[in-house]
């Protein structure tokens, strides 16, 4: 069954040298193993630098393994530097090459995301549709917020519920996320829960792009031609989970999640 994971990690002022990324908390550079013969995709990924530097992602099955997926990583600029109209094909068990470069300032934290979709991954059901599907099921949008406290060493913090802060929700209804917009530029948000088979999906914290933004999924699933477009029930909320990833200065992020309602 689908799956889509977001991947973080960060370096803390490496300079020119690209370093090997630390991950976040759950997170791994080991590709899950999926079932044998299904699709595994690198849909896209970004990075939230202080200073520009480099990202790459190697793979001794890439075409190429010497510089593999080379990219400018550059400075507060977060957004998609793979296009998802054409993703990387992964291989089960195939532990990635992370690496960053980027300030040379004590303290400053680097970020790197990827995000990764597998066709069919073992004990995962995660529920997406595809923008025909929402077209279809439609009734109408509804905004939710909350203000993420943010950390200040890396990783993943913030988390709290969906609702915590504004329980607008009908009940045992079906809702999409479409996306969402941030009042500052942080590294991603990412949202959890039983309806994503407790992996975190998410994007950049894009403060700067909202069209981008507030239709992300959207935006990947008519890109990647992969249904992409979360799902999950009112039933549920308090276990659907929202943080993100933030530098060493550690800015809180208002984050304002689109949700369209389903019949």
């Amino acid at each position: 069954m689908p799956a889509m994971e977001l991947l973080t990690g960060y370096v803390t002022a490496p300079s020119t040298t690209l370093t090997s990324l630390t991950m976040a908390t759950g997170n791994s550079k080991t590709v899950r193993n999926a079932n044998p013969g299904s699709s595994i995709k690198l849909l896209t990924a970004w990075n939230d630098n202080q200073t520009q530097g480099i990202l790459r992602i190697k793979s001794p099955y890439f075409p190429d393994n010497v510089q593999g997926i080379r990219v400018i990583a550059p400075a507060s600029q977060v957004r998609p530097l793979i296009p998802p109209s054409v993703p990387q094909t992964l291989t089960p068990q195939d532990t990635l090459d992370l690496t960053l470069s980027g300030s040379a300032t004590a303290g400053d934290i680097e970020t790197a995301c990827l995000l990764v979709y597998y066709d069919d991954l073992p004990g995962i059901s995660a529920q997406f549709i595809s923008p025909d599907i929402l077209a279809a099921r439609l009734v109408g949008i509804i905004t939710v917020e909350n203000t993420l406290s943010l950390g200040t060493s890396g990783g993943y913090s913030g988390e709290e519920a969906l609702n915590a802060e504004y329980s607008l929700l009908k009940a045992n209804s079906d809702y999409a996320i479409l996306g969402y917009l941030v009042s500052a530029e942080c590294a991603c948000v990412r949202y959890r829960g039983t309806y994503f088979g407790n992996l975190g999906i998410g994007g950049p914290g894009n403060e700067t792009e909202t069209e981008l933004m507030m239709s992300w999924f959207i935006f990947l699933s008519r890109k990647s031609g992969i249904p992409l477009i979360p799902v999950f029930n009112s039933a549920d909320v308090e276990n659907v989970l929202i943080d993100g990833a933030q530098d060493e200065n550690g800015a809180d992020v208002t984050v304002t999640t689109i949700l369209a309602l389903l019949n």
